[in-house]
């Protein structure tokens, strides 16, 4: 549960449901249910199958698999605690979650996909503001370097606010734009997905200020 809270999604979006019935080898059985759009469903299922799978191999194989407890100098045969997380409904339930339809303040609408940045396939886009001035061969350099750290996107076709549009619809958390003052004091705009707000960052600590934020790390260390 630690691990799927730790997504972000909130705490509400998450519930136990322990099952009624139980197959015959089993003592215990509950799920780990996700607030769709449809209801709450299914993402992990979590089973107690007692000794029942190892007496078995025991029994068919003729051999003692038992396990001796030098604490109480008891044999036993351990029980199987079998977890499946269903890969397609982690993906349905991230989907369901992050994709919005958002009205902004000037009466536009933007889709923007609010993936937990260590999930988003595309970490970074790099944006040089015009084609020309020596924007785009900045840009460029600056992809050449951290995409050793994590994937980058270098896109230059179109308007800024429609390259922003594109990002925001595929859940880039991160924008950079290269601008001219770029060329001058080595700083560049870093725009954040969620919040469109924008700040003025050197170049050379883009690596530091992304690399725990769109690492998976960031989410292992809340747990």
């Amino acid at each position: 549960m630690k691990w799927h809270q730790a997504l972000g999604f909130g705490a509400d979006h998450y519930r136990f449901h322990d099952h009624d019935k139980l197959a015959h080898y089993a003592n215990a059985a509950t799920d780990i249910e996700f607030l769709m759009p449809f209801g709450f469903k299914e993402v992990e299922g979590i089973h107690s199958r007692t000794n029942f799978d190892l007496s078995q191999h025991e029994k068919y194989s003729g051999k003692s698999i038992k396990y001796f407890d030098p604490e109480t100098n008891e044999s036993y045969t351990p029980f199987v605690i079998e977890t499946s997380i269903g890969v397609d409904r982690m993906f349905l339930s991230v989907m369901c979650a992050s994709y919005e339809e958002q009205a902004l303040e000037n009466g536009e609408t933007r889709v923007v996909l609010h993936l937990p940045a260590p999930l988003a396939p595309v970490k970074l886009a790099i944006l040089p503001l015009v084609k020309k001035d020596g924007l785009p061969e900045l840009a460029r350099s600056i992809q050449n370097d951290l995409k050793f750290h994590f994937n980058c996107q270098y896109d230059e076709k179109d308007s800024i606010g429609k390259r922003y549009r594109r990002q925001d619809a595929i859940g880039t958390p991160f924008c950079v734009t290269v601008d001219h003052q770029s060329l001058e004091d080595k700083t560049v705009t870093l725009r954040n997905r969620d919040t469109m707000e924008q700040q003025r960052v050197n170049i050379a600590d883009l690596c530091n200020i992304l690399s725990d934020t769109v690492s998976i790390t960031s989410v292992l260390k809340t747990l």
